[in-house]
């Protein structure tokens, strides 16, 4: 199982840097709420990635687009499979009625601003009206939106945690532009995306469900439910659809899905060499299930697994955590020190020792590795 998706998610083999996309797609997005993190994570998958071949995918090729997507967090995807996310979304949000059920379902932060269920429609149909060809700040976003739809919605789209513009994402309305300085921009996706073609009802479901047990199989609707922030009722739906296209396993014990055409490369999945990977804050292998005892033992759950949606970067080793990690800048070089929850084989050492050089490289300068205590 670990194997299986070691290799699903690149880590086994690196995959070239002109298929940086492709490994965005391998994991069902990075998690981009920081940037150099999302960079991290896409590295740990790209064979000498830099963080100047992001840039140009996200910026110049537009290969990889940025927004909020899964549980409402801000990702890094293709731009090609991002339709198909986007219409799943919308279509579970969608069926939950969501209008008719705020404010149960709008964020806390907007209802204390004043906004009201009739009011979402609307404005996020402002913003994309707003949006032309050219990237908007979010306080030049608010003078247009304003204009249209009046002053109060000056607060929801200004708000530092995204405010309406979020919602609107997660409609499939928007993603992120080119920074100004300090400044994000938001765009109209249809206009910035190359070739953008929308996908709606069961097409994006489906792809949307395959896409997520092809890195995160075997799994449970329960497990996607956590994953996607869609209710495990809306994922079980959405599972139907695939009919004779899912497979059950047993996993320890429990079923659980695969798709039917990858149970015979679960079952030739081994590994062969001790696989270890450096994985930043909010690695999204560490968020594909319910249950997270196959990944951490439960005496570290929480040293990796913080409050607020933060997680610790992790050593990984063949699938499993194996440590923590942090890094600093001293100097010209980075150093990055190791605190294990077991110890550690001299090959899975030098596996640490070959990644943190491969994180200097990437951020720029040398590094060197130190050790904490032992936490067993």
């Amino acid at each position: 199982m670990h194997a299986f998706r070691s290799q699903r998610h690149d880590f086994w083999h690196r995959v070239s840097r002109p298929a940086l996309a492709t490994a965005a797609g391998d994991a069902c997005g990075v998690q981009a709420q920081v940037l150099s993190a999302a960079g991290l994570s896409l590295r740990a998958r790209v064979k000498g990635l830099t963080a100047a071949a992001v840039d140009r995918a996200l910026l110049r090729d537009r290969t990889l687009v940025k927004a909020w997507l899964m549980r409402g967090t801000l990702h890094l995807l293709p731009a090609d499979e991002f339709p198909a996310y986007v219409g799943a979304l919308r279509q579970a949000a969608d069926a939950r009625a969501w209008e008719r059920k705020l404010p149960d379902l709008l964020p806390g932060y907007l209802r204390r601003r004043g906004m009201r269920p009739g009011d979402v429609a609307p404005v996020v149909r402002a913003i994309t009206e707003a949006l032309g060809d050219d990237p908007l700040t979010r306080t030049e976003l608010a003078d247009r939106v304003t204009d249209r739809v009046g002053a109060p919605a000056r607060p929801w789209i200004e708000h530092s945690w995204g405010g309406i513009v979020r919602l609107a994402s997660l409609h499939g309305a928007i993603c992120f532009g080119p920074s100004r300085g300090r400044e994000i921009t938001f765009v109209r996706a249809a206009a910035w995306l190359r070739d953008f073609r929308e996908m709606e009802g069961a097409p994006a479901e489906d792809a949307f469900v395959r896409r997520y047990l092809r890195a995160f199989g075997p799994a449970t609707p329960r497990d996607m439910a956590v994953w996607s922030g869609i209710p495990a009722r809306e994922i079980e739906r959405m599972w139907t659809g695939l009919g004779d296209d899912l497979a059950v396993v047993s996993v320890e014990g429990a079923p659980a899905h695969l798709l039917a055409d990858d149970v015979e490369a679960l079952r030739r999945a081994p590994l062969a060499d001790s696989v270890v990977r450096l994985l930043p804050h909010f690695e999204t292998y560490l968020l594909g299930h319910r249950d997270k005892s196959h990944l951490v033992d439960a005496a570290h759950y929480k040293r990796v697994y913080r409050k607020a949606g933060w997680l610790t970067p992790v050593v990984l080793v063949d699938g499993r955590v194996a440590a923590i990690w942090s890094h600093r800048h001293i100097g010209d070089r980075w150093r990055i020190t190791v605190e294990p929850f077991r110890r550690l084989a001299r090959e899975e050492r030098e596996g640490i020792a070959t990644e943190a050089e491969d994180i200097g490289r990437f951020l720029g300068g040398g590094s060197e590795v130190a050790y904490g205590t032992l936490r067993a």
